[in-house]
């Protein structure tokens, strides 16, 4: 009884904070793991909220009766995000993480119009590059399903962007 009790207390606590205490450095693990050209396996960084899930999960059906539902927690390889933020925009792990974490806020909100599953953190975020940008978290939610995959991550807003180093991926 009094480990059914201390499951739903963790259970709670996860429904309010969203990455799990470990997720950063299991992000940051598979982000260098990627960038030394290792192979990564997809890791339970978090959950989304209740409020997340359900509105997730009602857009999918509203757009596919046939889609079933995904759960609250997600996953991350990092391979997409890794190519795309740190490889094509110039961005560090540490700014990809900082977006991350901004982006699976508990405050994040369905952007409904979307093809993919998306939440946007509506609190502007100051970054290092003098920017308030708004962070959106983009859900694969059928190749790893039932869980969704955190696919990208884009800091909405972004008009100042890192410049590229030389010799840096």
């Amino acid at each position: 009884m009094e480990m059914l009790s201390e499951m739903k207390a963790m259970v709670r606590k996860s429904q309010q904070m969203p990455l799990y205490l470990q997720a950063i450095s299991l992000i940051r693990g598979n982000l260098e793991a990627i960038r030394d050209g290792q192979r990564v396996e997809p890791v339970a960084i978090g959950v989304l909220t209740d409020t997340q899930l359900e509105a997730i999960n009602r857009h999918r059906l509203s757009h596919n009766a046939a889609l079933p539902p995904i759960v609250a927690e997600v996953i991350f390889l990092g391979s997409h995000i890794y190519q795309s933020r740190i490889v094509r925009d110039g961005y560090s792990i540490d700014d990809v993480i900082d977006q991350i974490a901004s982006a699976m806020d508990t405050t994040a909100e369905l952007v409904g119009n979307l093809p993919m599953q998306t939440i946007e953190n509506p609190m502007p975020r100051a970054d290092r590059y003098g920017n308030q940008v708004h962070d959106r978290a983009v859900f694969e939610c059928m190749s790893r399903h039932p869980r969704p995959e955190l696919f990208s991550v884009v800091p909405k807003g972004d008009r100042v962007r890192p410049l590229k180093q030389k010799g840096r991926p």
